[in-house]
């Protein structure tokens, strides 16, 4: 028998969902007939898999040990010796990095064991001592939104349960305002404006189809833009999301005849190769906070906004 205590970033969790996270590799089906047949028990009593844990609360497990072998993948952040976060801001609930072009923010399918961005972050809060897993029962420092990998810009990290509950609310309710910059190879027409479209996702070629009028399966997309800047056939634009889409700024640019450069996907490959990029000119460069309702141990964050620095191809192509 193991037995965990809840800790308070575990407090409010379903039984079966805490059961399921501290107990990874015992299979779903086991574990919901485990509950049922009282081998998971609460404060030493059955309980339904549906019943919210409290602070203090103990969970005993009377399963077979191999079922508490520690998945390789959650120890990747022992392999990070030396983080590398470029730190936008921080406190005692986040913390905001600008990921650089080409690092993961998660693992896929295995790879890049102690390369990503989570695993930077976890061993950047454990060598603080921010975080512990071992006094941590289910949480870990996560992300809260994802960047692609050839895409720069600030990810949101929380170090707390309650931090997270609150920011992917937040994000659903859309009130966190992200601004991206691009370049694109032609100017768009008219310089600022706003793109309103369909998307249809192809997953197995992790494409998209844009679409002006609506279709089975795809998602509206709704894009407002504004040109900073132009030199030669080259243009520097400002992007806020209305939408969050796979790929809708890229494919919805590209579709005015207007590609980002660098876009493998996307773009010219022609274009591309003249100006040696290899990965899309785009970048998460501004963050804004903008609550409008509580917020909870955020609240201090409201109405803040916090930009990257160094976006590499605004200096580079329009200095």
């Amino acid at each position: 028998m193991k037995e965990y205590t809840v800790e308070k970033n575990d407090a409010g969790q379903r039984l079966d969902r805490f059961a399921a996270k501290t107990v990874p590799l015992l299979p779903s089906s086991l574990l919901q007939k485990y509950i049922r047949l009282k081998r998971i028990k609460l404060c030493g009593k059955g309980a339904k898999r549906d019943t919210r844990l409290c602070e203090g609360d103990t969970v005993q497990f009377y399963i077979n040990d191999e079922f508490f072998d520690t998945p390789k993948a959650e120890n990747a952040y022992l392999t990070v010796s030396a983080p590398k976060l470029e730190i936008v801001y921080e406190d005692e609930n986040i913390l905001l990095v600008d990921k650089q072009p080409g690092q993961a923010v998660h693992p896929h399918d295995g790879a890049e064991y102690g390369k990503t961005l989570i695993d930077h972050i976890q061993a950047y809060l454990y060598a603080k001592g921010e975080w512990k897993p071992r006094e941590e029962n289910t949480f870990a420092p996560a992300l809260c939104n994802r960047i692609d990998r050839n895409t720069g810009g600030i990810v949101i990290a929380a170090k707390n349960a309650e931090a997270m509950r609150i920011l992917n609310e937040k994000i659903r309710d859309r009130e966190l305002e992200k601004q991206y910059l691009c370049v694109t190879v032609g100017k768009m027409n008219p310089p600022a404006g706003t793109i309103a479209c369909f998307l249809l996702k192809n997953e197995k070629k992790n494409l998209v189809s844009v679409y002006h009028k609506p279709v089975p399966g795809a998602k509206t997309a709704i894009t407002h833009y504004k040109t900073v800047r132009s030199k030669g056939e080259l243009s520097l634009v400002q992007v806020t999301l209305e939408t969050g889409r796979t790929h809708q700024i890229r494919a919805s640019f590209a579709d005015r005849g207007c590609p980002l450069l660098g876009d493998g996907k996307y773009g010219i490959g022609a274009k591309n190769r003249a100006y040696g990029e290899t990965r899309q000119c785009l970048y998460a460069y501004r963050l804004t906070f903008s609550f409008q309702t509580d917020a909870g141990i955020l609240n201090g964050l409201k109405d803040q906004s916090f930009e990257v620095r160094n976006v590499p191809f605004r200096s580079k192509y329009f200095n």
